[in-house]
């Protein structure tokens, strides 16, 4: 059942509620974000994916500071660790906010990790986000 194998490297993962978060422009929404792992001080980011478009860096959450990045305001994008969770809040929905959006986890392991990679990024429960 347990593999003993180099490629088994903890317990890092991520993982998001799948389905479609339906908003109406103007108001709030938070989406979710859970999280395992053995680092003491986790770090995690979330991403935004437009139609047609690469994953752009929203922010990234160290322990319990966030920093944003420059195209996503602190008024209207922010995080908080909360135990295993990271969600992500945006208010003041546009239009432009309608995407695909990702939470990551940074791996707390070195060396050859492609099985553990798939575990950090929640591919699988991508959060649709459609503003209307």
């Amino acid at each position: 059942m347990f593999s003993s194998s180099p490629e088994c490297k903890g317990e890092d993962k991520v993982m998001q509620p799948s389905g479609d978060v339906p908003a109406a422009e103007g108001d709030s929404v938070t989406l979710n974000c859970t999280f395992e792992t053995s680092s003491t001080v986790p770090t995690l980011f979330w991403y935004k994916q437009s139609v047609n478009s690469y994953p752009e860096y929203i922010l990234k959450l160290v322990s319990k500071k966030v920093y944003n990045a420059e195209d996503f305001p602190t008024d209207r994008f922010g995080a908080e660790l909360k135990d295993k969770s990271v969600p992500l809040k945006i208010q003041k929905l546009e239009l432009s906010d309608s995407a695909v959006y990702y939470c990551a986890l940074q791996p707390t392991v070195t060396g050859n990790s492609s099985t553990v990679d798939e575990n950090l990024w929640s591919k699988d429960n991508t959060i649709l986000l459609y503003i209307h």
